[in-house]
């Protein structure tokens, strides 16, 4: 058995708090520890900047879709993706404190605490069609039952 949510948003700023506050109060269910919380609503914030900073450059009437499903065993698992410029080289991207944005004093470090926060982070992406991450993370099961 599974849950699952999708969200469909504008590619501006001001949406990627709602991101992170839908995908967090969806995920409740789950009862995630206070750390879980937050490690997934920054990934999700690093995911959306992302989209929007370097996969649609700015432009604000492009979608960013994030897809969110929970799985019996407690797992989660997050696809983000949108439609912009995609990533020319993925491993170069992954390089903490790589940026192709330096004149807007990005850190770099989006791919990394991704990574850190998460299981697993897979990345697509194809120049001129768009970006999609896929990760991955088991959450602490809190919750206990009475026999």
């Amino acid at each position: 058995m599974k849950n699952e949510m999708e969200l469909t948003f504008l590619s501006v700023s001001e949406n990627e708090a709602f991101a992170r506050a839908t995908v967090g109060a969806f995920i409740t269910q789950l009862d995630p520890t206070m750390d879980e919380l937050t490690e997934i609503k920054t990934v999700v914030s690093e995911a959306v900047t992302n989209s929007i900073i370097h996969g649609y450059e700015g432009k604000t009437t492009c979608h960013i879709k994030i897809k969110c499903t929970i799985f019996k065993n407690n797992e989660l698992e997050l696809i983000i993706s949108d439609q912009g410029v995609g990533i020319e080289n993925i491993h170069e991207a992954k390089e903490p404190l790589f940026t192709s944005k330096p004149q807007l004093e990005r850190s770099g470090m989006g791919f990394t605490i991704m990574e850190s926060f998460m299981d697993s982070l897979e990345v697509f992406s194809k120049t001129g069609h768009g970006t999609t991450l896929i990760m991955k993370k088991q959450l602490t099961k809190t919750k206990t039952v009475c026999h």
